[in-house]
């Protein structure tokens, strides 16, 4: 499995995560579109905030840390975990979020 991402076919593994970071926005919009998912400012502010986690820390965050995260430093004071569901609902944030986002799979429960 893959995605045409600026016409170049990327590597994603059996989930659709790709196997190396991609931080553009047409790679959110083309993995976005075949999750049948229309992105909006709120899923773009997710987005946002998991690429720059996954820069500095090498992983993302799980599920309580992003809705801290985005609370404090995302610019979503509203975030809670329905609205995470209700704009990434295969899943959640710390899931399709991140395969969304571009990013690899996340660690485990035992990785952050």
């Amino acid at each position: 499995m893959g995605y045409v991402i600026n016409g170049v076919e990327t590597e994603a593994d059996d989930l659709g995560y790709l196997k190396e970071a991609d931080y553009s926005d047409e790679a959110a919009q083309v993995i976005a579109a075949a999750e049948n998912i229309q992105l909006t400012d709120d899923h773009l502010k997710v987005i946002s905030y998991l690429r720059e986690k996954y820069k500095e820390d090498g992983h993302t965050p799980n599920l309580r840390n992003l809705i801290k995260g985005l609370q404090d430093e995302g610019d979503m004071p509203n975030a809670d975990s329905a609205l995470l569901f209700e704009l990434f609902p295969d899943g959640g944030a710390a899931k399709q979020g991140c395969r969304i986002a571009g990013l690899p799979q996340p660690y485990g429960k035992g990785g952050y």
